[in-house]
């Protein structure tokens, strides 16, 4: 690890908790490509479907408590 880098970890080990999660975060994110239009379009489709099969009736939701007992 270079010189830089690890006096810019150390600095970071000062930030609080919740400032080195945004760090950690916004660095991840950093490394990520833009997000495909065409991709974002077509979830948002499907999710417009899912919830209109909701609304109709024509898909049943199951409660969250009834999944969790299953799990467990």
């Amino acid at each position: 690890m270079a010189t830089e880098l690890r006096q810019l970890f150390r600095e970071a080990l000062g930030l609080t908790d919740n400032d080195r999660a945004t760090l950690a975060g916004l660095l991840i994110e950093s490394l990520e490509a833009p997000p495909d239009p065409d991709v974002e379009s077509a979830w948002a489709e499907e999710a417009e479907r899912r919830w209109q099969e909701i609304q109709s009736g024509k898909v049943q939701t199951i409660p969250w408590e009834e999944i969790k007992a299953k799990l467990l």
